[in-house]
């Protein structure tokens, strides 16, 4: 039986959208692709990349990946996100240069950095 042809463009779309986003991806995945935004994985009790480095006015997004719970806290408090369910997204804007260590309040052992560089 064959698939109805809406399918199969979808996924041709879903494919090419993939690999134009892994293409427009940094080589050393800690380098922001753009200065309107930024993703981090979360996926295996890690935060990915572990270090992220941006331009002061880039929005970072964090993306739940796992099956359990976890939230995004930096260490001095300038941001704090609710607890993620599986797929649940948190969003800061990052506006001045400096470090920027996180972790997650539940799992302390996951910790993140984002560099913002002027």
């Amino acid at each position: 039986m064959s698939k109805p042809h809406g399918l199969s463009r979808r996924l041709v779309a879903c494919a090419v959208s993939a690999l134009l986003f892994a293409a427009a991806a940094p080589a050393d995945g800690q380098t922001a692709p753009n200065a309107q935004g930024a993703t981090v994985k979360i996926s295996n009790f890690t935060f990915g990349p572990p270090t992220l480095t941006v331009h002061p006015g880039t929005t970072v997004t964090w993306i739940n990946d796992d099956d359990t719970a976890h939230t995004i806290m930096a260490m001095d408090k300038s941001f704090r996100s609710k607890p993620l369910d599986t797929g649940d997204r948190f969003a800061f804007t990052f506006t001045k240069p400096g470090e920027y260590t996180y972790f997650c309040t539940v799992h302390p052992m996951m910790t993140g950095k984002v560099v913002v560089k002027g």
